[in-house]
């Protein structure tokens, strides 16, 4: 298996006699989903699965109790490429993410990869990586340094395009918590300092603030506590805000000027405030056009068109973070007809049957042909290498 087409067409063998199985883990997964950071029973499946394949896992990983990872083999290759799992689903509608195809996509593709290891030099790693939709697990493993050691890392998400890459919204979020005064509202409201007053005034401050700010900047809010009987002056209020701009370096921005909103609104209702984070801060995506013009490459050998635009904003997601650890890529795979947005249970109704199951058969092989592409070659890896060394980091 010196050369690509050769590659290829193990990574095909090896698809075909795993693919009942994996198909198999993404219909259990659509039909028994787990919620963010409580994928216990589809975490302890995958990893059963993979032992039985061959690979070693670390399962908690990193300190997560429902993060694993897996490797096969001696692990003392040259390169390292992870392939990141995801597997958490959403309250209420499930897999409407799609995750449950999407981990399934990779567990495939790393099976695929294993015994390419020699002949690429790179030691394959699969990541199992939850609450993608809450806290992140990628943004606390990067924060721990688990992705400097790699030399790539990939995924695919399923949307309602093909897409080599897609544009990620960075997204912060937080709770404002306000301190006043309890009085009586009817005898005594002079001697009350209204809580509920200052989440008001921040509301109207951050909606100023859309007015003068770049038109890709998102701001929402929800107040979670406002006080407990009309009769009274409510002396404790939260209002939870996301703020979103794809460039990390303006999310900042945006950060200190809705501080600066509720720094404004307590003093006018002379109240304290402090925030807490709610989630860690996901980064947009740092681009790689060496790496993506490879995936571009093989979506073309996979016959699958390219037909969405990845410039649109796709949302937010923790990969962001991962991207400036290491060269990373997240293209997205058509599941359902175009036009059905994901997180709904249109989307939801599209991740079992057959359509399903050829889209994890692509996605494994969108990956697994990409890691052989480019770590057959050289001159690739040195272009991917210089790619994200020379792309800003804002």
């Amino acid at each position: 298996m010196k050369n690509y087409s050769e590659q290829k067409k193990h990574i095909d063998n090896i698809i075909g006699e795993e693919l009942p199985a994996i198909t198999a883990l993404s219909d259990y997964l659509a039909d028994n989903p787990e919620e963010s950071g409580q994928e216990y029973e589809t975490s302890r499946k995958i990893v059963d699965l993979l032992n039985g394949k061959g690979f070693s896992t670390e399962y908690p990983f990193a300190g997560l109790k429902t993060a694993f990872k897996a490797s096969c083999g001696p692990d003392n290759h040259k390169y390292k490429v992870a392939v990141l799992a995801e597997y958490d689903a959403l309250p209420g509608i499930g897999h409407a993410c799609g995750h449950n195809v999407s981990g399934a996509i990779s567990i495939l593709a790393g099976l695929a990869l294993k015994d390419l290891q020699d002949h690429l030099d790179a030691d394959i790693h699969i990541i199992g990586t939850p609450a993608e939709e809450s806290d992140g697990a990628k943004c606390i493993m990067c924060d721990q340094g688990v992705f400097r050691e790699y030399d790539m890392a990939m995924m695919v998400h399923l949307y309602d395009q093909n897409q080599t890459y897609c544009t990620l919204n960075g997204l912060a979020s937080f709770m404002y918590d306000f301190r006043g005064k309890a009085s009586h509202a009817g005898a005594a409201p002079w001697e009350g300092q209204n809580a509920l007053n200052a989440t008001q005034l921040m509301l109207h401050g951050i909606d100023c603030i859309r007015g003068c700010s770049r038109p890709e900047t998102r701001l929402n809010s929800v107040i979670f506590k406002g006080g407990t009987a009309g009769g009274s002056i409510p002396e404790d209020a939260q209002l939870e805000t996301w703020i979103r701009f794809p460039e990390y370096s303006y999310l900042e921005k945006l950060m200190k000027r809705v501080d600066n909103c509720a720094a404004g609104a307590a003093l006018m209702a002379e109240c304290t405030w402090e925030k807490y984070p709610t989630a860690a801060v996901y980064k947009s995506m740092k681009r790689n056009p060496a790496g993506e013009e490879a995936i571009a490459e093989v979506f073309g050998e996979l016959g699958l068109e390219l037909n969405g635009n990845p410039d649109a904003l796709f949302g937010s997601s923790d990969i962001g973070n991962v991207s400036f650890e290491c060269p990373s890529f997240h293209p997205t795979l058509q599941l359902v007809d175009k036009g059905i947005p994901i997180h709904t249970r249109e989307f939801l109704s599209g991740v079992k049957g057959e359509r399903a199951h050829k889209a994890i058969e692509d996605g494994a092989k969108l990956i697994a042909y990409t890691v052989a592409k480019i770590f057959g070659d050289e001159e690739k890896i040195k272009k991917m290498k210089a790619a994200f060394q020379s792309q800003s980091i804002d």
